[in-house]
């Protein structure tokens, strides 16, 4: 191999895994671990699709998540998951049915990331949130489960006529 490639590969490498990284700070956890903690926490599920070199999920990693108050706000309501839609490491879900990531990326369609799903206690989904987000985006989604809103009407419903 000559020096430029060597150089090449690690510069990739090195780039390609801050990318594939969920947010800094988040108490993530798998996404059978997700629902197993938010049946017995009696909290909903935020599940956040990423995948290895999604330049979106590092902007918003970047840019959103690093908001100090939005941080503790999702730590606090909700059981947070990431799900590397593209990986393979395997997961067992209630059902007992074992799957990889990617399996479920595939299963919850998230064929584009960063999508962000919201899900009740259960594991129903409530809510589906494709691309770049804002922290002020964040904040109504929060509102639009953690008040129940989803129950009564449809998420763009909700945001046309939030105060």
């Amino acid at each position: 191999m000559t020096r430029m490639t060597v150089w090449f590969l690690a510069l990739l490498f090195a780039c390609g895994s801050a990318l594939a990284d969920p947010p800094q700070d988040y108490p993530f956890v798998t996404f059978d671990q997700g629902l197993r903690l938010a049946k017995e926490q009696h909290k909903p599920v935020f599940v956040y699709f990423g995948r290895f070199g999604c330049a979106w999920c590092d902007q918003v990693n970047k840019q959103t998540f690093v908001d100090p108050e939005l941080r503790a706000l999702y730590i606090k309501d909700y059981v947070l998951v990431y799900v590397d839609s593209e990986s393979g490491k395997r997961l067992r879900l209630p059902s007992g049915e074992r799957i990889t990531e990617a399996d479920l990326g595939v299963r919850y369609k998230a064929f584009a990331t960063p999508l962000f799903l919201y899900l009740d206690a259960d594991g129903k989904e409530v809510a589906r949130i494709p691309g770049i987000q804002t922290v002020q985006n964040f904040r109504d989604y929060d509102r639009y489960v953690m008040e129940g809103h989803y129950r009564t009407q449809t998420l763009v419903e909700f945001l046309r006529g939030k105060p």
